[in-house]
């Protein structure tokens, strides 16, 4: 006797959506993922698509520059500016605290030395030397398209260990292209139980994972 095993059916874990267009997304899935319908997802930025500017306070009194890497941002960036501000002083140097467009600190930048985190630049010492306060601010713009979507992985760096959607299609891609599908994005119910998950999730990432969802909206049901 032969055993059929039926897979995931597009959309099957849907229980409700406020509002079909209002929940649902077009995604582009980046390049490597195989997912089944009911997939959770995080999201990326495409790299080569985000633009990143840099400007000095204009009330500076250290004259020193900080100059973008190419590439300026790693795929983890967000949209918004970045505020870079001085907290220590040094002569020909100097530290910063580098905050995203959340107020949440990335980390310390140290004149003359290599930032690179999800913004990448390296401030340069100049003929004065910088005060607490002195600030840069680097603009990131991040449109919705600059976004790629990836399987939920909560041992990521990139954005992905953020979960952000739900695939509501499975779907391949190779390793030279993306494809595009429709997700849930926001403003639904969906069955616990028909939902995909990285293997050997803990609890704790799990735990994480429904939460982040439910702050946009959609709401694991068991």
């Amino acid at each position: 006797m032969t055993t059929v095993t039926e897979g995931r059916h597009a959309g099957e874990f849907l229980l409700s959506e406020a509002n079909f267009h209002r929940s649902r997304e077009n995604a582009t899935i980046a390049f490597s993922q195989t997912l089944l319908a009911g997939t959770v997802l995080g999201r990326i930025a495409a790299v080569s698509g985000v633009v990143a500017s840099a400007a000095a306070d204009a009330g500076n009194t250290g004259n020193g520059v900080l100059t973008l890497a190419n590439p300026a941002i790693s795929s983890k960036v967000k949209d918004g500016v970045y505020d870079v501000v001085c907290t220590a002083v040094a002569a020909n140097g100097g530290t910063f605290d580098v905050t995203d467009p959340t107020g949440t600190s990335i980390g310390k930048a140290t004149v003359g030395v290599a930032f690179n985190k999800e913004i990448k630049f390296t401030i340069a010492d100049g003929a004065t030397d910088f005060v607490v306060g002195d600030r840069f601010a680097v603009t990131v713009a991040v449109d919705a398209e600059d976004f790629q979507y990836v399987a939920y992985n909560p041992a990521g760096a990139d954005g992905s260990e953020v979960a952000v959607a739900i695939a509501i299609y499975g779907v391949v891609t190779p390793a030279d292209a993306t494809a595009a599908i429709a997700i849930i994005a926001r403003d639904a119910e969906v069955n616990g139980h028909q939902i995909e998950w990285p293997a050997g999730i803990t609890a704790a990432a799990k735990a994480d994972a429904v939460q982040a969802l439910e702050a946009r909206g959609i709401i694991i049901r068991n």
